[in-house]
Formats: structure tokens, sequence, C-alpha cells
């Protein structure tokens, strides 16, 4: 029988990690392109110009709703009633919600903990910082407003689809198409929050009684799976849809019309 005694300790590793494969390539991919979208969104948000295109009604979502003084008149859907400091988005009614929305999103958070913060950068490797506090202490502890952040969200998601809708007035083009995945994509990407997911069937002791609410838990459990994935394409049609915009009102290109 083997006494405590005389049980061997732990093993003493000195090494950071025993991890062999390449553990640091995910958080390095995510560093790069979180911070590459970060720079571009910020830059476009404050050029304050090329973001309207007037003989089609595209409005890119990095602007709308336009509501400073600065405004094009026909772009501000919803008024002007902001200064028109270069300080303040021309947005800057809903990109502090969206931007809310996203970094207390579940999967960001881990992803810029882990790229940015090494805390920690990947599993089995040791945390970047010498102590941790999870999320209980100030600013961390904000991290619980996601399930507030994601009603005005969805709000900001039914404005992106009514300046698709407007745009749709005018005809049919290749920005309509961009628009409408954008739309698609970005509806997709807050439904499969898993705050939503809550909502739809949380408190529930038996699915049966509640069918509707059961068959939407059923449908954003399935977009859930794909939150990941449905987070980085959201990334990537906003900025294409921004940039395709941009070079529209810009006058670098035309709009590949299909009808009118």
């Amino acid at each position: 029988m083997t006494t405590t005694a005389s049980r061997p300790g732990r093993a003493a590793i000195t090494a950071r990690t025993l991890r062999t494969d390449r553990w640091w390539f995910a958080p390095l991919v995510t560093f790069v392109g979180l911070g590459a979208w970060v720079t571009y969104a910020t830059v476009r948000v404050f050029l304050h110009s090329n973001y309207w295109v007037e003989q089609y009604h595209y409005l890119t979502p990095f602007y709308s709703p336009c509501v400073t003084e600065r405004c094009v008149e026909a772009a501000s859907h919803f008024g002007r009633f902001l200064p028109g400091w270069w300080v303040i988005p021309d947005a800057a009614l809903t990109l502090p919600f969206l931007l809310l929305f996203r970094l207390t999103c579940y999967y960001y958070r881990k992803a810029y903990y882990r790229a940015f913060w090494l805390s920690p950068p990947a599993c089995a490797v040791p945390d970047g910082h010498k102590r941790y506090t999870g999320e209980t202490r100030f600013p961390l502890v904000f991290q619980n407003v996601h399930r507030y952040a994601f009603y005005a969200a969805a709000a900001i998601s039914v404005i992106n689809t009514y300046d698709a809708a407007l745009a749709q007035a005018t005809g049919l083009g290749l920005g309509n198409v961009i628009l409408w995945v954008n739309v698609v994509a970005l509806w997709a990407y807050t439904l499969s929050c898993h705050s939503c997911r809550h909502i739809a069937g949380g408190r529930l002791k038996h699915f049966s009684k509640h069918p509707v609410r059961y068959r939407f838990w059923t449908f954003v459990s399935k977009l859930n799976v794909r939150h990941m994935q449905l987070a980085w394409i959201t990334l990537g049609t906003l900025a294409l849809t921004d940039a395709y915009i941009m070079a529209l009102a810009a006058g670098w290109f035309s709009d590949l019309r299909i009808i009118n």
C-alpha cells in the first residue's frame, strides 16, 4: 500500500509550456485581423466623407444613422441633432452600442483576451499576468451588460435593414446585393448571440407548453453553433460594404446595375 509520504511529488517542469505545436499562431492571426479591422473602421468613421451615394441611396453602415449637422441631408433619415464636431462620429447614435455589443460578446472576449492580453494566449500556456481576478472588478465587471447591449444591436440591425430597403427602391445593383448580404449576416450574428438564445428559451421548464419559443430557441441554437464564424463574417461584410460605397462615392468606379 502506497502512503502519502512515499508518493512522488508533482513534476518540476521549468518550461513555460510543453506544447510543441504552433499554439501562438491562432492568437497571432486574431491579433492581426482584429487590429487591422479596428484601424480601418476608426479611420473611416473619422474621415467624415464618401459615405453616401445619392443616385442609389447607398449609405454605409459605418455612418448609419447619420445624425450630426455635418451629414448630407438626404442621408439623414432620422434627423441631424448632434453638433458637427470632427471628434463626434456621424453615427454617434449607434456606434457606441455596436462597440459595446462586440466588446462584451462571449466570443470576442475570448478572442481579445487571448490575442491582446495573453490571458491566457492558448490552452495549456501560462497566463501573461501574475494575478487573475476574472470579470469581478472594474472595468471587466461591465461585461455583464452584454444582455442589454443585445437589444441595442437588434434595433441597429433594424435600421440597417431599413437602409437596404430604402436603397432597393432605386432599382437593383451590385451595391444592393452587398447591402442585403451584410444585413443578413448582421442578423445572423446578432441572433446567434448567447443572450438571444437565453431570451428565447431561458427559464422555461416545459418546452411543450411554449412551442413558438421552442422553435425560435431551436433556430437560434443552430446559429449559436456558428457564432464565432459569424462574428468574423460580419467584420468582413461590414468592411466590404463600407469600402464599396466609399469607392462609389469617391467616383473610383460606377455601380454595376442589374435593373435600372
